[in-house]
């Protein structure tokens, strides 16, 4: 049977592209969107508060205190960042005993120390545990890699441990890695594509400032149920919706935006999630979150190696996922054409979106 595509009337043609170009505007349509709503506008800082904030993050230096500020950490690992033209730190929150994972990552995408000839660093920053002998195996692990930290943060799964483990991330980074221009938080759980990231990060001619990069969650409205754990009373947050804020999963902040999220965080009382939280004291400190729709947020994107050759993250990896996508992309190689490019796009999206 021969095709009879073109023998198609005008208006059929008409047809068959108005559902093309509908189909494109729903699969990537919201992406465009997103980027061009989403990208802060230029502050100006009249807020006296805001001010203060940000002159206070200026001066801070806890560099002179390290031996004090080490105390609040088992496993401190001072001197991770001791080249000092380090360009971009990674810091992947790990569960204490989620040994297997954390070797994932460090076979996968966590094997990099350069990325265009600069170079990078990667580490695991996890919390306290009860468990003696799983002490005793990060103690071993941190030896035998020297690429871990532990905080005296307690339970993460709380909002009080998921709030003092940010804040110990960051007093970490500015204690003991006070040059590095940028600093990347993710999840052990977590597929990171540094090159994408790195390659985007080396396109701004200097190093930036109030860099707050990541899937922005916008309008988010405060929990008001009273029995909820993520309670949120109007005397602590009157307003109808939360500060905008980057998806935890993985987002970059720049050296002074670490440092004005740690001073501004005194600020903050409200019991709200760790990325929130975060982005309630960027809001404090007059700083906007920038949106990327390469970041995937929570979301697992169906595996493409074009796709994820083009995305920033993708979420929800086990270790055995996580090591087989890696093999995959490491045989497969190389860029990907701008048509390989668009079909994987495609599959990926459709993949994810039906799934």
């Amino acid at each position: 049977m021969q095709c009879c595509l073109f023998k198609l009337r005008t208006h059929q043609w008409c047809f068959l592209l108005f559902n093309v170009l509908l189909f494109h505007a729903l699969l990537f349509g919201a992406d465009f969107v997103e980027e061009y709503l989403l990208q802060p506008s230029p502050v100006l800082y009249t807020d006296g508060k805001v001010a203060d904030v940000r002159e206070k993050a200026r001066k801070l230096d806890l560099s002179t205190s390290r031996e004090n500020v080490s105390q609040a950490y088992p496993i401190s690992n001072p001197d991770a960042c001791r080249n000092p033209d380090l360009f971009l730190l990674t810091l992947v929150f790990s569960s204490p005993a989620n040994v297997t994972q954390r070797y994932a990552v460090r076979r996968t995408w966590g094997n990099r120390t350069q990325i265009q000839g600069r170079p990078v660093k990667i580490l695991f920053i996890t919390v306290l545990t009860e468990s003696s002998m799983t002490q005793q195996n990060l103690v071993r692990e941190s030896e035998l890699h020297g690429d871990l930290i532990q905080s005296h943060a307690v339970d993460e799964s709380s909002l009080h441990g998921a709030q003092e483990r940010t804040l110990l991330a960051l007093r970490w980074v500015i204690t003991f890695c006070p040059l590095v221009p940028l600093v990347l938080l993710t999840k052990e759980s977590v597929f990171i594509n540094l090159p994408a990231i790195g390659s985007y990060l080396l396109g701004f001619h200097k190093h930036p400032e109030d860099l707050y990069l990541g899937r922005v969650i916008q309008k988010e409205s405060p929990d008001r149920d009273p029995d909820s754990p993520h309670y949120l009373p109007r005397t602590l947050y009157r307003d109808k919706y939360l500060p905008e804020y980057c998806e935890g999963t993985a987002y970059v902040l720049s050296q002074d935006v670490v440092r004005k999220v740690y001073i501004a965080s005194s600020t903050v009382l409200a019991p709200i999630p760790g990325d929130a939280f975060v982005g309630f004291c960027a809001h404090k400190a007059g700083v906007t979150p920038a949106h990327s729709s390469r970041f995937s947020g929570e979301r697992h994107f169906h595996y493409n190696a074009c796709c994820y050759r083009h995305l920033y993250s993708s979420a929800g990896f086990g270790s055995q996922e996580l090591e087989r996508v890696w093999e995959d992309l490491e045989q497969k190689g190389g860029r990907c054409s701008l048509l390989k490019m668009y079909y994987g796009l495609v599959v990926c999206k459709v993949h994810t979106y039906l799934d």
